[in-house]
Order: structure tokens, then sequence, then C-alpha cells
């Protein structure tokens, strides 16, 4: 029976080696994934302004003045690069946790515009990065929670930042004033509800909402809404690169579940060889 669980160990160390040795492997597609990722929101970001202003509020972008038509797209641009850098720092938030450092470097990426963008635009400030994980990577289920957690953060990311972008829209006179709060929420959480490629613009949500008369408060009128969307299946459908990077990830966690299925199965095996011998061990006639 000793012979048995030592056999059972040593199957458990091998498969250990081998799921600390793709974890590593997925840790770099993911790093590759976000920097691609990062550069391809930045695009759609403008993408996706570049056809609210031209296509959906025309007449109101072309109310603004040239200079504030200029502010607008440099804060449009400040909030992608934003968003870009926080996808860089959550991967590497996530690689370490076993030296118990953070992986920033304790300046806030969000402040300061340096006299960009219009003095009322927002900055997407306190966007939330994961905690340092304390990450056994020969653990197929810390490996999983890892990569969770860091698909959570990147959704929450992209969320913030087209609840930012609509802000800014707004605050700049492209989108309706009179566009409650809620429904800017509403736009960007609608991000998270399927990650299928939808028709029409891409990254653009259409919204046909009631708005009550100010003036008459029991009338009410349909108004038709854009607003920006981004959503991770149409960026990652427009970019053939991310597309790949993605393909890549899946094959690696198919081989990591198939692993951590025998890791259990092995796990399971030496407790009940345990049991067995502990039995033997105090059964007395």
């Amino acid at each position: 029976m000793a012979r048995a669980i030592e056999r059972i160990e040593r199957d458990i160390a091998a498969l250990k080696e081998a799921i600390q040795a793709i974890a590593t492997e997925l840790q770099s597609a993911y790093a590759s994934y976000l920097n691609t990722l990062g550069l391809a929101v930045r695009k759609q970001l403008i993408l996706a302004s570049y056809h609210l202003c031209t296509q959906g509020y025309p007449e109101n972008f072309l109310h603004l003045s040239l200079n504030q038509r200029q502010q607008l797209q440099q804060a449009i641009r400040k909030l992608g690069q934003v968003a870009s850098e926080q996808l860089l720092t959550c991967i590497k938030s996530e690689k370490v946790g076993k030296d118990g450092t953070d992986g920033t470097d304790g300046t806030d990426e969000g402040d300061g515009q340096n006299g960009e963008g219009t003095s009322s635009s927002p900055v997407m400030l306190g966007t939330s990065t994961p905690e340092p994980l304390t990450l056994d990577t020969s653990n197929p289920i810390e490996l999983a929670k890892w990569q969770q957690n860091l698909e959570e953060v990147t959704q929450e990311i992209l969320k913030k930042l087209s609840h930012d972008a609509n802000l800014l829209l707004q605050k700049a006179g492209v989108l309706p004033k009179k566009l409650p709060e809620p429904i800017l929420a509403a736009a960007a959480a609608a991000s998270e509800a399927s990650a299928e490629v939808m028709p029409g613009p891409p990254n653009l949500l259409n919204l046909v909402i009631e708005i009550e008369n100010e003036q008459q408060s029991e009338d009410s009128e349909l108004a038709q809404i854009m607003a920006i969307n981004l959503r991770l299946g149409e960026i990652e459908f427009a970019d053939v690169t991310l597309s790949s990077e993605r393909r890549q990830i899946r094959s690696i966690l198919v081989q990591i579940n198939k692993l951590g299925r025998e890791y259990q199965k092995k796990h399971r095996e030496k407790a009940i060889a345990e049991a067995e011998a502990a039995w033997r061990a105090s059964w007395f006639e």
C-alpha cells in the first residue's frame, strides 16, 4: 500500500510540473493578448466616437467650435490610452503575488491631461484592478481563479471606458444633455451581456428610451439614443491578431482543464489509498 501511495505521489508531482509549465505559457499568452487588446481598444474607441459624432449626432458635433472638437478628440484619445495602460497593469499585478508586489509603479496613470480635453471632461480614474494573488501555478484550481479574475477585470475596464466616453461626449454637447446617467450606465453594462457580434456599427448601442416632458410631467416622448458600447467580442472580431491570440488562449485552457481533471483524479486516488492504509493500521481483531 505504501508503494501505491508513493506511485500516486510521483504522478501528482509530474502533473504539477506539467501544469506549472503550461501556466507560464498561459501568462505569456495573456500578456501578449492584453497588449494587442489595448491597441485595438484605442482604435475601436476612436472609430466608435467618429461614427457617433458624424452619423449619430452630426448636427450636435457641427455646433462645436474647432477648438472644442480638437479638445474632444484629444480627451477621447486620452481615455483610450489610459484604458490600454490599465489592461497591461492588470496582467502585471496578476503575474506577481509570490514576492508580494503589485506590479505597479505607485503612480496614478489616470491623473493629469496636461491641458488636453475640456475642463469638464472626465478621466477614467478608479477602474478596479485585481488584487495581487499568491498564485500557485501548479494548482489548476488557483490557475482557473486567476484566469477568471483576469477576464472579469478586462470586462470591467471596457465597461468603465464605455461609460466615461459617453459621459465625455455628453459633457461636450454631442450626446443629448437630457440623457439620464442611469441610461449611460446601462449602455456600458450592456457590453457584458453577450460576447456575440451585434448587427450595425461596431461598439455602438442604439436605444429607444422614454423621456419625460419637463414642462408637462404627465407627458413623455420616445427618443432614439446612440451610445458607445465597447464589446470584447466585436473588438476581437475586427482584429485578426487579437482573435488569433484569443484562440491560442482557448487552446491552452483546454490543456489545463485536461490536466486539472487528472490532477483531481490522482488526489482522489491518494485519499482513498491513505484511508485504506489508515483503516488497516488501526484495525485489531
